[in-house]
């Protein structure tokens, strides 16, 4: 009941959040994400939970994942409440009904052990995210969506025919289990046909790594992010690409448990180090800072798949990356959102003396440039150093060298423009009446978020531990 309850639950919501008055979405979209959370946290205490016949399971991978998005959203629905509220912005009855569908559509993408139900949910996410992105009815937001509608279709199609494909390497009947279910392609899989498995991989990279944004396949997530709502982004660049990362390491499981580790590792790798090498490229001198955070989200994604490539350690590394990731981007995103709303703009060179202006968002971004980039005592370095580690110890130095030399580089692009940003000379603020003083409601969700980051580089909870041990080994790695 817990599983089907942490996807109906928004989904009914989302409609009834339509039709009811606008002083009462506010708290339908907070009470839904705090029971939505709740529900995850009872997973931790009741595991192992099944429905539909084994297509919805509780595992850890998943687990994680759920909890990462239900924490996030969290975070974003109370900030959005005073979002809606100083913006009176066109279409919040939708935009309400959209978030809580996009959550929905993300807790079946992490609780769905059946390939097509992971599917349906990865699709649902991007139909539920186009009309937040489209918020603001211009041309270059109908650009952006447009955009990210037609690259994210052909990625989902071409992660669809992987999915045929993997359907065709399952033998039918007793020797191959139920069709497309994880843990009946898991335990037969030695009688997968190796040809069409590895097909099969080939295509879910491709469609999955476009979800993800990793590079060459990123070129939807500069304009998306750019032109959405800043909370739209931290949920898109903390959620939607946890939800497509967990798509490929399904598959990849497969491929592993196959005995086709071979075949995939390469492919990850050179995946990985390609989306680092173009943020490196694209940050340095990047003038628009949601566009700037675009490009860091393509080097993150670019790590996930690195440590999913290295093995041993590196896969633990992966899955507490996106985890940490996720929180970061989210806070990063959210305090970057206080600082377009008050300048009316997203341009690095119009925004300058925010120490001044707004002391508590120039704190947060400061905090979010450590967080995002790795620097300790932040969680996202214990997982970077764990994924370089792994570089070390399975005798790949030259990836490890190279990924110091790439991060060093995103470091100084992105503390170049933060830094200036804050500590730059006042620019005039646009006329117009926007407020640029900080307000709580934009404050409490990104602090917490920062803290939480913080938190998970100083401690992990046993149980959150344990988990990301249990993950590890679905994906042939172990913990450090």
């Amino acid at each position: 009941m817990i599983l089907l309850a942490l996807i109906v639950l928004p989904a009914l919501i989302a409609a009834v959040a339509y039709v009811v008055g606008e002083s009462a979405r506010g708290w339908l979209l907070v009470g839904a994400a705090a029971a939505h959370l709740a529900l995850v946290m009872l997973l931790w205490t009741v595991p192992e939970q099944t429905a539909l016949s084994g297509w919805l399971v509780d595992d850890a991978l998943g687990r994680v994942i759920l909890t990462l998005v239900s924490v996030l959203f969290l975070a974003v629905a109370h900030y959005a409440v005073g979002y809606l509220r100083d913006e009176r912005a066109r279409g919040g009855r939708a935009f309400v009904s959209c978030l809580l569908g996009f959550l929905a559509a993300a807790s079946l993408v992490t609780l769905s052990h059946h390939f097509a139900l992971l599917w349906i949910g990865l699709e649902s996410t991007t139909l539920s995210v186009a009309p937040l992105i489209y918020h603001r009815h211009d041309r270059r937001s109908l650009e952006a969506v447009w955009k990210y509608l037609v690259l994210s279709s052909v990625g989902i199609a071409l992660a669809l025919l992987g999915i045929f494909l993997l359907a065709t390497a399952q033998p039918s009947g007793a020797d191959g289990g139920q069709p497309l279910v994880l843990d009946d392609l898991i335990a037969h899989a030695t009688a997968l046909d190796p040809a069409w498995l590895r097909a099969a991989f080939v295509f879910m990279l491709i469609g999955f790594g476009t979800k993800m944004g990793l590079a060459p396949l990123h070129s939807w997530k500069p304009d998306t992010y750019g032109e959405a709502p800043s909370l739209v982004g931290g949920l898109m660049a903390g959620a939607l690409t946890a939800c497509a990362f967990l798509g490929l390491a399904r598959v990849v499981s497969i491929c592993f448990a196959a005995g086709a580790a071979d075949f995939v590792r390469p492919a990850l790798i050179a995946f990985g180090l390609l989306s680092l090498a173009i943020s490196a490229a694209f940050i340095i001198g990047q003038g628009d800072i949601k566009r700037l955070l675009a490009y860091s989200s393509v080097e993150h994604m670019g790590l996930l798949v690195l440590g999913l490539g290295l093995g041993g350690v590196g896969a633990y590394g992966a899955v507490l990356h996106t985890l940490n990731n996720g929180l970061a981007k989210g806070m990063i995103f959210l305090a970057v959102g206080n600082v377009v709303f008050a300048s009316g703009t997203s341009e690095s060179d119009a925004i300058r003396g925010l120490l001044r202006r707004m002391p508590a968002s120039a704190i947060l971004l400061i905090i979010g440039l450590f967080a995002v980039t790795g620097s300790p005592p932040f969680g996202m370095f214990i997982s970077e150093f764990t994924i370089l580690s792994a570089a070390i110890g399975e005798h790949h130095a030259w990836v490890a060298a190279s990924v110091v030399v790439l991060l060093a580089i995103i470091f100084v692009g992105i503390a170049a423009m933060i830094l200036e940003m804050v500590y730059g000379e006042p620019t005039v603020v646009p006329s117009g009446g926007v407020p640029s003083e900080d307000r709580t409601w934009r404050i409490v969700a990104p602090t917490a978020l920062a803290l939480l980051v913080l938190g998970l580089g100083i401690y992990l909870p046993a149980p959150l531990t344990d988990a990301l041990t249990s993950a590890a080994a679905t994906l042939g790695g172990r913990a450090p």
